[in-house]
C-alpha cells in the first residue's frame, strides 16, 4: 500500500513559471567558467555541450512576469523597447563572489587538504538544514557561481528560502558541472556547431568562438541494430554492420572531438550512455584545481535521470538549448517543488526492481509530479541496492518528474568502490559531502526535512507486474494480465484497446518456419529483448534472468525459434559477470545471445523479423507482442509489426519468451511441458531473492569494472582506424546522405527578424492527445514507401542501407521528410486512416505529410498544427521541433505541452499556444479545414510571457489562446528567429 499527503507547497501543474530577470552574456567570464567546470578525470578518446531546463512538463495557465535584462544584445539590431527591458549596465557588475567568506578548507585525515569548498553550514542559516538534499545541490551551485551578474545574491536567497519561494514558481540559474550526449542527439548537435562556425565566418567574426565551455561526454550507443540474433557471432556481425552503415557519422563525431574543446567521445561497442555514466563517468564530487563541488549533469536524453540513483543531480534537456548552454548561456530553470517519497519495509521474495519501478511510476503518475523533483528517503532505502535505485531514477520521465533523486549514503559509497573508483576518491567524496551536509547517514537520527508533498510506499506491497501494451505507466499485475489482455482485444482502439472482433480473437495461423511447423495468434510474442540501461545496469535482474534460463533448460523448456530473442546489455561488465557465473551458456541455449552493447530494441533498433513471421502478422492482421526490459513502449516505437509492447523485468522477458504469448495467467497456466511430460509453471523456474543474491555476491567483482573501462578508453580497431580531417571548419559533402549542411543560417544577417503574425495558415495536422516525439520525429526504421525512402533511392542508396531515422539526424533533407512519418500516427484530417499522411485542404488530396507541407510552402501558405494534451511527450528530441520548422509550421496550438518539447519549439522559432482551460479543437468546433490567423504583435516589446492572443478562422470563429513563451529570455530567442541565431548574433557582436 502507499499513502499520500500534501502540504503547503503542493501546487497544480496548470500554472506557469515566473520569468527569470536575466539574459546572460555569452562568453562573459569565460575563463572562469571553463576552469570551474572542467572535470579532473581524463579519458583517452575525445570532448563538448550543456543544457537548459524548461518550465513545467505539461500545463497551461496564467503568468506574471517582471522585466528582465540582456547582455550583448544592445549592439544587435532589433526592437529597442525589448532591448531596453533587457538592458544591464556592466559598470555596476560585481565579479567577485560575495560568498567568498564561506570558502572553507577540507582537511585530509592524514594531513594536508583535499581542497576548498563553499560551505553551506557556514551560512549559519537554519533554513538550509530543512532543505531537501536535491535543492542543496542547486544552492551550492548558485553560491559557488555567484558573481551578481549571471548568478545574483537574490538567486541564492530564493533557493535558501525554497520552502516559501518554490510555490511562487520563481526562476533561478543553474550551472551543471557537465553534459551528457548519445550519438542520435550528438550528431545533430555537432552538425549545428559546425554550421554555426560557418555562420560566424560569413558574418566576419571569429569561428573559434563556437566552442563548448563545459565538458561533455558523448557515448555512441544508439546506432547498433539487431540485424543478427540467436548466434554466437551476432555481436561481431552487428558491430561490423553498425560501422558499415555509420562510418560517415562516426568519422564526423571523431572530427568533432578534435575540432571542439572539451568533448569526450566514447566509441561504439562500449555500452549504453546512462550505464556508462553510472559505472564510470559519474564523479559524484568534482575536484577541479582544488575546488570541490557536487557533480551535476544535464543530458539530451530523457533518461539522464538514471544518474540520480548515484546521488548526482541530473535530468534531460532539449538539444537545441544544450548547444546554447555550452556556448555560454547558463541554464535557467524554475525552482521546483520536491515530493518526498518515503520507502518502508523490503521487497517480497521474488519481486524485482523492475516490478518496483513500474509500481512507483504508476503511483507518481497518479500523484502528479510534473516539473518537480522526487526525493526518496526512509528505512526502506537500506534494502535497495544502488542498481535498484538507478532503475527507479532512470524512469523519471515515465512518471513525469524532472528528477528521481537518491541522496548519497553508505550504499552509494559501496557502489563506487565496487565499480572501481579508488579508495582515496571515495574518501574525498564522503568527506566533502559530510562536511557540506549532503550525506545521509541512516545510522544517525534524521532531521526532518520539508517537502512540497509526501508519499509513502511499503515495499512489501509491491507485486510482480509488467506495463503496456502502449504506455509505460499502464501497469498490469501478472495475476491480472490474462484478463487485461482480453479486455485490450475487446476495447476500442486506444492506449488499452485494439478493437479485434470477437469472432477472430481465437484465430490461429499456422505457417512454415524454415522447415518447422509454427503458429501465431493474437498475443503471440515475436520479440523478446533484454535491453536498455533501465535494467541491464542491475546485476540482480540480469543474473535473475540467467537463472530462469538455466532452470528452464534443466527442465527441458525451450524458446520457440521464430521468436526474435536478444541480449543487449549497457556495459561489458554484464558479459563478464554472466560468464563468471557460468550462466551465459544457458542464456545462449534459450536464444538470448549477446547482440551488442547499445540501446537496440528499446529505441526501435530491433532489426527485421523473419520474413515468414512478418508476412503472417501483416496478412492476417495479428496483434503481435514484444516483451522487453526497456523504458518506452509507445506503439510504433519497438517494431512496426508489434502493436502490443510490454515492459518487463529481464527474468519475465525470458519467461514470456518461453510461454510464447502474453495471453497467459502464470499462476494457473503452465509455461510449457517439461522433458518428463509434466507441466512446468513459472514458479518452478523462478529463482528466490536469496539465490540471486548469492550469485551476485560471487560473480560481480570490482576488477570487472576496472578492466572494462580501461579497455574502452583505448577504443576499438574499427574506431581507431577511422581517419578524420584536422581543420576546425567542416568540409560539407553535398553528396552525403548522413551529414548535410542545414539551411538554418544561410540567409542570416546581424539584424533579428522580429516577430510576425501568422495569417491565413492551413492546418497541416490535427491531433488528439499524447502525440509523442516518436510520432513527430521517429527514430526507427525508414519505411520503404516513405518520402525519406524515395529521397535515399534517388541518391542511389539501396534499401538495405537505409539505416534508421535516428542515424540520419545529421541530414536535414531526410529528417524533414521523416517528420510526422510514424506509421501509427493518427491525424484527424484522415478520418480514421492511420499513417503518415494528411489532407491538402485546398484540393482535398491525401498526401504524405512532407509532400503536403512542400506544396503549402510552394504556394506561399503558412501552416499550423492542432493538438490535444501532452503534445511532444516522450524523448527529448530536438528534431521534433527542427522538422516542423523546416516543413513551414509557424505555430502549434495544443491543450498542453511536454516541458522539453515546448522549449524546443521556442528554440526553433515556432510559436507554442495553449487553448484556454476547458477548451480544445473539439469544444470549439474546429475541424482543421479552416484557415487560421494568429494576431501576434509585430513588435517584440508588446509581447509578454504567458499573455493571451486571439486566433481567428476564415469561417468566422474566434478564440483566445495563451502564448507559451514562458520567460523574457524565450522572447529574445523568438525575436531572433530561434535560440541558435540569437547566440550567433551575440557572439558575432563580441569584440575580440
Amino acid at each position: 500500500m502507499y499513502k499520500a499527503a500534501s502540504f503547503g507547497l503542493l501546487r497544480s501543474s496548470s500554472t506557469l513559471p515566473l520569468a527569470r530577470s536575466t539574459l546572460i552574456k555569452p562568453l562573459a567570464s569565460s575563463s572562469r567558467i571553463s576552469s570551474s567546470l572542467i572535470g579532473s578525470r581524463s579519458v583517452g578518446f575525445a570532448r563538448s555541450l550543456g543544457g537548459l531546463a524548461g518550465s513545467l512538463r505539461y500545463g497551461c495557465g496564467s503568468v506574471s512576469r517582471s522585466a528582465g535584462f540582456g547582455v550583448g544584445v544592445s549592439r544587435i539590431g532589433g526592437a529597442p523597447a525589448v532591448l531596453e527591458r533587457f538592458e544591464r549596465k556592466f559598470a555596476t557588475m560585481a565579479n567577485e563572489n560575495p560568498f567568498k567568506g564561506i570558502l572553507t578548507s577540507l582537511p585530509k585525515p592524514g594531513g594536508g587538504e583535499y581542497g576548498k569548498f563553499f560551505s553551506l553550514p557556514a551560512l549559519n542559516d537554519p533554513r538550509v538544514e530543512k532543505l531537501p538534499y536535491s535543492i542543496r545541490i542547486l544552492l551550492e551551485s548558485a553560491i559557488r557561481n555567484c558573481d551578481n551578474f549571471q548568478v545574483t545574491k537574490n538567486d541564492v536567497e530564493k533557493i535558501i528560502d525554497w520552502e516559501n519561494s518554490a510555490p511562487k514558481l520563481v526562476e533561478i540559474p543553474f550551472k551543471p558541472a557537465r553534459v551528457l550526449l548519445q550519438d542520435f542527439t550528438g550528431v545533430p548537435a555537432v552538425v549545428d556547431l559546425a554550421c554555426m562556425r560557418d555562420a560566424m565566418n560569413k558574418l566576419g567574426s571569429d569561428s573559434n568562438k563556437i566552442n563548448p565551455l563545459v565538458p561533455v561526454d558523448l557515448v555512441i550507443d544508439h546506432s547498433v541494430q539487431v540485424d543478427v540474433a540467436r548466434s554466437e557471432n551476432a555481436v561481431q556481425i552487428n558491430m561490423e554492420r553498425e560501422f558499415q552503415r555509420n562510418q560517415e557519422r562516426f568519422a564526423f563525431l571523431k572530427w568533432g572531438s578534435t575540432a571542439f574543446r572539451n568533448m569526450l567521445v566514447v566509441p561504439p561497442g562500449s555500452g549504453i550512455v546512462h550505464q556508462v555514466n553510472l559505472e564510470y563517468l559519474g564523479r559524484v564530487v568534482f575536484n577541479t584545481e582544488g575546488m570541490l563541488y557536487p557533480d551535476s549533469v544535464v543530458g539530451t536524453d530523457s533518461h539522464t535521470t538514471m544518474i540520480d540513483g548515484l546521488g548526482v543531480a541530473g535530468w534531460g534537456v532539449g538539444g537545441i538549448e544544450a548547444e546554447a548552454t555550452m556556448l555560454g548561456q547558463p541554464m535557467s530553470m524554475v525552482l521546483p517543488g520536491v515530493v518526498g517519497f518515503k520507502l518502508d519495509g523490503k521487497l517480497k521474495n521474488g519481486v524485482t526492481a523492475t516490478d518496483l519501478v513500474l509500481t512507483v511510476t504508476q503511483i507518481l503518475r497518479k500523484h502528479g509530479v510534473v516539473g518537480k523533483f522526487v526525493e526518496f528517503y526512509g528505512e526502506g532505502m537500506a534494502e535497495l541496492s544502488l542498481a535498484d535505485r538507478a532503475t527507479i531514477a532512470n524512469m523519471s520521465p515515465e512518471y513525469g518528474a524532472t528528477m528521481g533523486f537518491f541522496p548519497v549514503d553508505h550504499v552509494t559509497l559501496q557502489y563506487l568502490k565496487l565499480t572501481g573508483r579508488s579508495d582515496e576518491t571515495v574518501s574525498m567524496i564522503e568527506a566533502y559531502l559530510r562536511a557540506n551536509k549532503m550525506f545521509v547517514d541512516y545510522s544517525e537520527p534524521q532531521l526532518e526535512r520539508v517537502y512540497s508533498s509526501y508519499l509513502e510506499l511499503d515495499l512489501e506491497s509491491v507485486e510482480p507486474c509488467i506495463s503496456g501494451p502502449k504506455r509505460p505507466h499502464d501497469r498490469v499485475t501478472l495475476k491480472e494480465m490474462k484478463s487485461d489482455w482480453h479486455s485490450c482485444l475487446d476495447n476500442k482502439v486506444g492506449f488499452k484497446g485494439f478493437a479485434v472482433p470477437k469472432e477472430v480473437q481465437s484465430k490461429v495461423v499456422k505457417f512454415d518456419f524454415h522447415g518447422e511447423q509454427a503458429e501465431l495468434k493474437h498475443g503471440s510474442v515475436v520479440i523478446a529483448a533484454i535491453t536498455s540501461c533501465t535494467n541491464t545496469s542491475n546485476p540482480s535482474v540480469m543474473l535473475g534472468a540467467a537463472l530462469v534460463a538455466k532452470k528452464a533448460c534443466d527442465l527441458g523448456l525451450q524458446v520457440k525459434p521464430w521468436i526474435k530473442t536478444s541480449l543487449a546489455p549497457g556495459s561489458g561488465v554484464v558479459t563478464k559477470y554472466l560468464l563468471q557465473s557460468g550462466l551465459q551458456e544457458y542464456m545462449n541455449k534459450q536464444g538470448f545471445n549477446l547482440v551488442g552493447y547499445g540501446c537496440t530494441t528499446c529505441i526501435g533498433n530491433s532489426g527485421d523479423l523473419d520474413e515468414s513471421v512478418g508476412a503472417v502478422i501483416s496478412e492476417n492482421d495479428i496483434v503481435a507482442a514484444a516483451v522487453l526490459s526497456g523504458n518506452r513502449n509507445f506503439e510504433g516505437r519497438v517494431h512496426p509489426l508489434t502493436r502490443a509492447n510490454y515492459l518487463a523485468s529481464p527474468p519475465l522477458v525470458v519467461a514470456y519468451a518461453l510461454a510464447g504469448t502474453v495471453d497467459i495467467d502464470f499462476e494457473t497456466e503452465p509455461i510449457g511441458v517439461g522433458k518428463d511430460g509434466k507441466n512446468v509453471f513459472l514458479r518452478d523456474i523462478w529463482p528466490s531473492t536469496e539465490e540471486i543474491a548469492q550469485v551476485v555476491q560471487s560473480s560481480v567483482l570490482p576488477d570487472m569494472f576496472k578492466s572494462t573501462y580501461n579497455a574502452i578508453t583505448k577504443g576499438n580497431v574499427m574506431w581507431n582506424n577511422l581517419t578524420v580531417p584536422t581543420q576546425s571548419l567542416y568540409s560539407w559533402d553535398p553528396k552525403s546522405t548522413y551529414i548535410h549542411e542545414p539551411p538554418y543560417f544561410k540567409s542570416m544577417t546581424m539584424s533579428p527578424p522580429g516577430p510576425a503574425s501568422v495569417k491565413d495558415a492551413y492546418c497541416l495536422l490535427n491531433f488528439g492527445d499524447s502525440i509523442t516525439t516518436d510520432h513527430i520525429s521517429p527514430a526507427g526504421s525508414i519505411h520503404k514507401d516513405s518520402p525519406a525512402a524515395k529521397y535515399l533511392m534517388e541518391k542511389g542508396v539501396d534499401r538495405r542501407d537505409f539505416n534508421s531515422y535516428g542515424s540520419r539526424r545529421g541530414n536535414d533533407e531526410i529528417m524533414a521528410r521523416g517528420t510526422f512519418a510514424n506509421i501509427r500516427i493518427v491525424n484527424k484530417l484522415m478520418n480514421g486512416e492511420v499513417g503518415p499522411k494528411t489532407v491538402h485542404v485546398p484540393t482535398g488530396e491525401k498526401l504524405y505529410v512532407f509532400d503536403a507541407a512542400m506544396r503549402y510552402k510552394a504556394e506561399g501558405h503558412p501552416t499550423i498544427v492542432i493538438a490535444g494534451a501532452e503534445y511532444g511527450s516522450g524523448s527529448s528530441r530536438d528534431w521534433a521541433a527542427k522538422g516542423p520548422m523546416l516543413l513551414g509550421v509557424k505555430a502549434v496550438i495544443a491543450k498542453s505541452f511536454e516541458r522539453i518539447h515546448r522549449s524546443n519549439l521556442v528554440g526553433m522559432g515556432i510559436v507554442p499556444l495553449c487553448f484556454k482551460a476547458g477548451e480544445d479543437a473539439d469544444t470549439l468546433g474546429l475541424t482543421g479545414h479552416e484557415r487560421y490567423s494568429i494576431n501576434l504583435p509585430t513588435d517584440i516589446s508588446e509581447i509578454r510571457p504567458g499573455q493571451d492572443v486571439t486566433v481567428t478562422t476564415d469561417t468566422g470563429k474566434s478564440f483566445t489562446c495563451i502564448v507559451r513563451f514562458d520567460t523574457e529570455v524565450e522572447l529574445a530567442y523568438f525575436n531572433h528567429g530561434g535560440i541558435l541565431p540569437f547566440v550567433i548574433r551575440n557572439l558575432a557582436s563580441e569584440t575580440a
